[in-house]
């Protein structure tokens, strides 16, 4: 592949310089910034300015699967050295989701739960209903300890750069975890195969809910990781409520710095190593490492580098999340309403547009008087009329919260750092395979390729930013 272009503007432009820079500030990408700073790393995190000032539930995951046992959230922040006092704000609801359709609203709990709401709304027969549960927990169970005990990336080529500031060679941060190495069966149960309608559009439903995918169908694994991950319960973050924020606290923490980038830039080598630069700026921002971050397609229509070490060179994702950010008085959220909730409007209708409606309720922070709302919708690339999908999803917010006054917020769109494409992975990539996150083999530049793990959702997110991490420090030892 070809290399970074040199910096230029001025003749001698003044170069900034740490040992990672990120660009972006997507989940993934603070998890590996936090890896890299434990070892003694100076990292850099570029976001750009619309993002950072975002309502930051815009870009908090739909859905936090936890549980009592060993969760990949639970092993990400204890990997990560989050403080205690910020692991306690995690909480488990027991009800994971709901599930809403024109005449049923299921919650979807433990396995015992989830069985009985489905034979309680005629979904399904109590035989079927108890066994297909007991199948996909069990199936969910044994993805999460392969999850664990999985590399998830590889990078093999040796840069030979000398080690980090005080970093131990080529030793993983923990070991996996004891249950990681044990025998479990994997696959999805039988009774999949067969399932009456209703039951199959809800399955289906919230395996779209969950996953990051565009069109594409996730792989049996990811899909039992999918349909058994709320058995486990949905994770709740009280006082600050935001995943991101926690992340962000952590890489301050370590010393890293945030800065934000307000119009176009260029990914460029300044000295032999790869950085940013901003037109008129004096200053480039390199790193030992280049670490992107964001949506490939959308980062090179900014960048104006299409061809750059063929890195940008992908075409447009053609599926895209559309958000809509919603206040509202939290009187008006009804007490049996979950925090989480997917809507189905017509179950026997294709599972697209408004009618998959994914609703996120958050408390506001610091105000117990207010609620905040993000509806949610998949857009495809034909679909023109995004302020008649925003008013869709408001009429959903409105039947939801039937006693709510919604007050639409919509803050300017971030164009390249963002979280809305929902990238669909290549032919034979995507768990349980594992990603390169290599991007050149003549420049230390990393991607990390969100849609290598669009079919597992935030815990796909969690473990390529992880294993990401571990694998930049293994190239740089």
């Amino acid at each position: 592949m070809g290399s970074l272009p040199p910096a230029r503007g001025r003749a001698h432009p003044r170069t900034r310089r740490w040992d990672a820079v990120v660009v972006g500030g997507a989940l993934p990408g603070l998890v590996t910034a936090i890896v890299l700073g434990q070892r003694g790393a100076r990292v850099l995190v570029l976001e750009e300015e619309a993002a950072a000032r975002g309502f930051p539930g815009l870009r908090e995951p739909f859905f936090l699967p936890g549980s009592e046992r060993e969760s990949v959230l639970g092993a990400c922040l204890r990997t990560l050295g989050v403080p205690l006092i910020d692991q306690r704000r995690v909480q488990i609801d027991p009800v994971g989701l709901q599930v809403v359709l024109p005449d049923a609203r299921l919650d979807v709990g433990d396995a015992a739960l989830s069985a009985s709401e489905w034979v309680s709304w005629g979904l399904a027969k109590p035989q079927l209903a108890r066994s297909l549960a007991r199948g996909l927990e069990s199936a969910a169970d044994a993805e999460r300890r392969a999850l664990l005990a999985a590399p998830f990336v590889r990078s093999s080529r040796r840069l030979g750069l000398g080690a980090l500031r005080g970093m131990p060679a080529r030793k993983p941060l923990v070991p996996p975890p004891p249950e990681a190495a044990a025998a479990a069966a994997r696959g999805l149960p039988a009774e999949l195969a067969e399932l009456p309608p209703r039951l199959a559009a809800v399955l289906e439903a919230q395996t779209r809910g969950l996953a990051r995918l565009g069109g594409a169908a996730p792989s049996p694994e990811a899909r039992a990781r999918l349909l058994g991950a709320p058995f486990e319960g949905g994770a709740t973050i009280r006082g600050i409520p935001w995943l991101r924020e926690i992340l962000r606290q952590r890489i301050q923490s370590l010393y890293g710095e945030f800065r934000t980038l307000a119009g176009p830039f260029s990914l460029v080598a300044a000295s032999g190593q790869p950085g940013v630069a901003q037109p008129g700026s004096e200053e480039v921002w390199a790193g030992r490492v280049l670490i992107v971050n964001a949506p490939l397609a959308t980062l090179a229509r900014v960048a104006e580098q299409e061809e750059i070490l063929g890195l940008l060179r992908t075409p447009p994702e053609r599926h895209r999340r559309r958000a809509l950010h919603l206040r509202i008085p939290r009187r008006a959220v009804p007490e049996a309403m979950a925090p989480r909730v997917l809507r189905i409007a017509d179950p026997d209708a294709p599972l697209e547009g408004a009618n998959l409606v994914a609703l996120r309720v958050f408390q506001a922070a610091g105000d117990a008087e207010v609620a905040n709302v993000v509806a949610s919708a998949v857009a495809t690339a034909e679909t023109a009329d995004m302020e008649g999908l925003d008013r869709a999803l408001e009429a959903v917010a409105a039947e939801l919260l039937p006693f709510a006054e919604c007050e639409r917020s919509r803050a300017p769109e971030p164009r390249w750092d963002t979280d809305d494409p929902l990238p669909d992975p290549m032919p034979g990539a995507g768990w349980p395979a594992d990603t390169d996150v290599r991007a050149s083999s003549r420049q230390p530049v990393y991607t990390l390729d969100r849609s290598a793990v669009a079919a597992l959702g935030v815990e796909g997110d969690l473990l390529l930013g992880w294993r990401t991490g571990e694998a930049i420090i293994a190239d740089l030892a």
